[in-house]
Parts: structure tokens; sequence; C-alpha cells
């Protein structure tokens, strides 16, 4: 609607008659359409509170705790069922040390050790450049997938007996991923900071953190806009056993 200064001068036509009961009129049709709108989309909850909707974040973290409460319980069963088999299955004692072995290489027991542990951090939340180096953009003040699998590669490179990322223990088939700024590791969820610890020897250890490219290139960037980086060496640390499931999953060919 225009103003009276910038309207064509000329008479005005009265087009309503009765222009309050027009207005009672449109004030009623538009509460029913605001009554129906509210009624399609509250689908019978209340609408004036968020107490029963959950966020998305905090699903995701009430299913991570979920999942360590089951990975927690399997592990007690898990103990149990292999105090059984240990009484009952009559196997040698060239056997029991096969077996203890495999559980060893599988990562399914306790391992303790010297240690090397590195823990890798978003830059701050003001984060500017460093003299010499271009504005940041936003995917550089954060960490990323693969820097975590550089970071566990290259301690697999230098002779890690175990690595255990966060609170959890890594075997074969366990996939470091990250969602986000989030990391997801067999069912849970972790923010930053990130730690990764590894049994071995120190020196090699160290060395190849040095040794690896990947790492290099992430080193450009805690130097040039100030993420994480700290690496640690312990005397004895003991990492936990791998007390998930391993079942394996994997896509199957549609006939």
């Amino acid at each position: 609607m225009s103003n009276s200064a910038d309207s064509p001068q000329g008479p005005v036509r009265r087009t309503f008659r009765h222009p309050a009961r027009v207005l009672t009129a449109a004030v009623f049709a538009l509460a029913g359409l605001i009554f129906v709108t509210s009624a399609n989309t509250a689908k019978g909850t209340n609408i004036r509170t968020d107490s029963s909707l959950l966020k998305l974040s905090d699903l995701i973290q009430q299913r991570s705790n979920k999942n360590a409460q089951l990975d927690e319980t399997t592990a007690a069963v898990r103990d149990d069922i292999d105090a059984l088999v240990r009484r009952d299955d009559g196997s040698t004692e060239a056997e029991e040390a096969r077996l203890k072995e495999l559980e060893r290489a599988g990562g399914t027991t306790k391992l303790t050790g010297r240690s090397v542990s590195v823990t890798l951090n978003d830059a701050p939340p003001n984060a500017t450049a460093n003299p010499g180096y271009p504005d940041p953009q936003p995917n550089d003040l954060v960490i990323h997938q693969q820097d975590l699998q550089a970071v566990v590669n290259a301690l697999w490179q230098g002779g890690a007996r175990g690595i255990q990322v966060m609170d959890q223990r890594l075997i074969s088939t366990s996939a470091v991923r990250c969602v986000g700024n989030t990391l997801i590791l067999q069912g849970r969820v972790y923010s930053p900071p990130y730690k990764i610890t590894a049994v071995g020897d120190p020196g090699r250890l160290k060395q190849a953190l040095n040794d690896s490219p990947a790492i290099s290139n992430y080193l450009l960037y805690v130097k040039a806009y100030g993420l994480g980086w700290k690496v640690d060496e312990h005397e004895a640390v003991t990492l936990p056993g791998y007390s998930g499931t391993v079942d394996l999953h994997y896509a199957e060919p549609v006939e």
C-alpha cells in the first residue's frame, strides 16, 4: 500500500459501505485458518512446549549412551561365556596358549605397556589466521575424519600393539568416521578434543607421526589457525579390550 504523498490526486472511491463488518469477518477467517494450521502441525501434541520433542543432537546422544550401556552388558556376558568355555572345553595347554594369542591379536583383551597419546582439537571459536596465512574458512578450523585417520594409520605404521580412540579399543573392523564436527565410533558419538592412545615403543611411534605426510599437512593448519595438537609419552597405560560385537555387515548384490 502506498501513502498519500505517492498517490495520484483525485477522488477516492468508497468501495465498502460497512468496513467494520468486513474487518470482523476477516479477523474470524484468519483465526480459523491459524487454528486449522496449528492442528495440522501439532498432530495432537502440545506445540506450546518442546519438552516432548527431542532435538536431533539430544536423540543422537541418547542413542550413544544406550550403545555404551549395551557394550558394557555385552562385555560382562562375554566374560561369563569365556569363563565357562575355559572351564568345560577340555582344551590342551597349547590350544589355550593359541587362543590367548588370538585374543591379544584381535584386541579383545586388555593391553598394558608404554604408550604415546595424541590429542587433536578444533581451533578456538575466535581463531584468526597467523601472519602470512590467508583468512580461514570454516573447514579450516575443525578436525576432519582424515586427520584422525592419519594419526591412527601412522601409529599402526609405527608398530603399535594396540590403539584406543577416546575410550574405545580399535580392532581390524573398526571405522573412524566423522559427521559434521563429531566422531562416530562403533555406534557412539564423541565431540572434540579427540584423544588417541597407542601402546608400543614410544620412539618408533613418535617417529612414525613425524614421518607421516598427512600429519605434516595437518600441522600446517595447527601453525596457521591454532588447531590443537599434543603428543604425550606414558610409561604404563592399560588399554581396555574391545567389548563390542564382531559381526560383519556387508552389502549383497540384488538378484
